[in-house]
């Protein structure tokens, strides 16, 4: 039976970085590692660069039936393939005021951040096995309803709350579900991120190293946390955050971008 990781977001950033750690061996033994993203250049890149062997799956997951088309293939594989990894890891943010950002751009944020995470969750579930893990990729932006991030922080806080309802419902099956929220991290997603003061003004809270968030990532899923916060700080956050009013987080975080600009 051949083991399988399937990554989206593959072609860069964050999902690159999975791919990478993932070659040595982070992961367990991997068979073929199934590379999702936009870009066929890209991904052709990644596979020539990667030891074990890359199906490059250049999809649109913001599209309907692109996850269908993994569900296709992996159907072809029958019981042949076993998913070991399914990696959530494709994201589109936008920032400044919600009537600022286009409505296809709001409503792409919806698609991809939350209807592919559950539309790759159904395509692969059927082909995972007990010790298999999905790692979703939200944000310390889940934590509260922010402005001027109004769409991507509730998009981050479905991704948490999904992850954590579905990781009840596997665990006694022996398959974990991690929800991984990491800081900003300097990749290719901040390059077209939209207004650049409101983004400005929440690096007050700095930045994840992304080889840093993938290493915890893994071995916190590898572990069966519903939850991996790569910064302490951040982890002190979300106690904060469960604990105080939402008016006053919203308040007191809202003074700290302040105090950045």
């Amino acid at each position: 039976m051949k083991s399988i990781a399937i990554i989206t977001g593959a072609s860069s950033g964050i999902g690159r970085e999975f791919i990478a750690q993932l070659n040595q061996g982070a992961g367990g033994v991997l068979d073929e590692i199934w590379a999702i993203a936009r870009n066929q250049e890209r991904l052709d890149e990644v596979a020539a660069s990667s030891a074990i062997p890359v199906r490059a799956m250049a999809l649109d997951l913001t599209k309907d039936g692109s996850a269908d088309e993994v569900a296709r293939q992996l159907d072809e594989e029958g019981d042949e393939v076993r998913v070991q990894w399914l990696v959530n890891s494709a994201g589109f943010g936008r920032t400044g005021d919600f009537d600022a950002i286009s409505a296809e751009d709001n409503s792409n944020m919806v698609r991809l951040n939350c209807l592919a995470v559950v539309d790759m969750c159904y395509a692969v579930l059927p082909h995972m096995v007990p010790g298999s893990r999905i790692v979703n990729m939200a944000s310390v932006a889940g934590f509260l309803p922010l402005a001027q991030f109004a769409v991507y922080a509730a998009s981050k806080d479905f991704v948490i709350s999904f992850s954590y309802a579905l990781d009840a419902e596997l665990r006694d099956v022996g398959i974990r579900v991690t929800a991984v929220c990491p800081k900003w991290m300097k990749t290719g997603f901040m390059d077209d991120i939209g207004d650049r003061d409101a983004y400005e003004s929440m690096t007050v809270i700095g930045f994840d190293d992304p080889k840093s968030v993938v290493n915890t990532a893994l071995r916190s899923s590898v572990l069966g946390s519903p939850m991996c916060i790569p910064s302490p700080d951040m982890q002190f956050v979300r106690i904060f955050t469960k604990i105080l009013p939402v008016g006053a987080t919203i308040a007191a975080f809202g003074l700290l971008r302040r105090l950045k600009r």
